[in-house]
């Protein structure tokens, strides 16, 4: 095992994204401006698709990393039927879910029951499509809908907090199974679907458009609510929520053929389309 690894394992995880929670709200100047510069030029940011351009004009380190962007920046592609991307990033595996199982990187995969923390409703998706795109500093850090949904049910499954970077990635058994997680389940006209938002070390919180902040706290059990008669319905390509720090989101779909161009370390954009139910 990589020593890296190792030290992952060994580290406070919830302590310090607390930490990093933080300072990156703190708004002194000097240091707001000296994080969002390091990052700006280490990350190569592209500003001009924000709706604030200048990344020293916001309040806080945090304000900078969920900015917004500006208006028609991005558009789904497609029609209803269409699954289009639901963030900015990097695909790190899209394909067939096989007889319940999931690819996380070459000669590793984990279940879907495990992902969702629900046997039950994993049954759905045992023979379905799954896509999951990574977020890197550089990226928008806003998650939008991939179909149009009514949300049903959120589910705040606790875990570690291990990088979702390639390396972890590749290396660390069920990863997406194993960290903090908020599975978000759907239902449209064509079907159910997923969206599940995976936590990560350094990565201090997931807000959603319907609840506000989910995570901080950190769960100690899971933590279901129920969201149907609450009439939260999100056409495709809405933006749903945001990763306070980067991450990793997963999008099921019990049916649908996704687009075999799209291979792991392919860029995706918000609205992309990634294939048809």
């Amino acid at each position: 095992m990589r020593f890296s690894i190792i030290l992952q394992h060994l580290a406070p995880q919830k302590t310090l994204s607390r930490i990093v929670r933080a300072a990156t709200r703190w708004t002194w100047r000097p240091w707001k401006n000296f994080l969002i510069g390091r990052v700006v030029h280490a990350y190569r940011v592209d500003m001009r698709e924000a709706a604030q351009p200048d990344p020293y004009a916001f309040l806080s380190f945090n304000d900078f990393f969920t900015r917004g962007l500006r208006v028609g920046a991005r558009r789904a592609e497609g029609d209803a039927g269409t699954i289009v991307s639901p963030a900015d990033g990097r695909i790190s595996q899209v394909g067939r879910v096989e007889a319940g199982r999931i690819l996380q990187a070459k000669g590793r995969n984990y279940t879907v029951a495990g992902l969702l923390a629900d046997p039950e409703a994993a049954e759905r998706y045992r023979d379905g499509a799954f896509a999951t795109v990574y977020l890197s500093p550089s990226d928008y850090h806003r998650v939008h809908m991939p179909l149009d949904g009514e949300l049903v049910e959120s589910v705040h499954v606790p875990g570690r907090l291990f990088s979702v970077a390639p390396q972890p990635v590749a290396d660390i058994p069920n990863l997406f199974a194993r960290n903090e997680r908020l599975v978000c389940h759907f239902e449209s006209p064509r079907g159910p679907f997923v969206v599940a938002m995976v936590g990560a070390i350094l990565v201090s919180g997931i807000t959603t458009v319907w609840g506000g902040q989910v995570v901080p706290p950190y769960a100690r059990k899971i933590v279901r609510r129920d969201w149907r008669g609450w009439g939260v319905r999100l056409t495709r390509g809405a933006e749903m929520a945001r990763f306070e720090m980067g991450s990793t989101v997963i999008v099921l779909t019990p049916s649908g053929r996704l687009d075999p161009a799209l291979q792991p370390e392919s860029i995706v954009r918000v609205g992309q389309r990634l294939g048809d139910l």
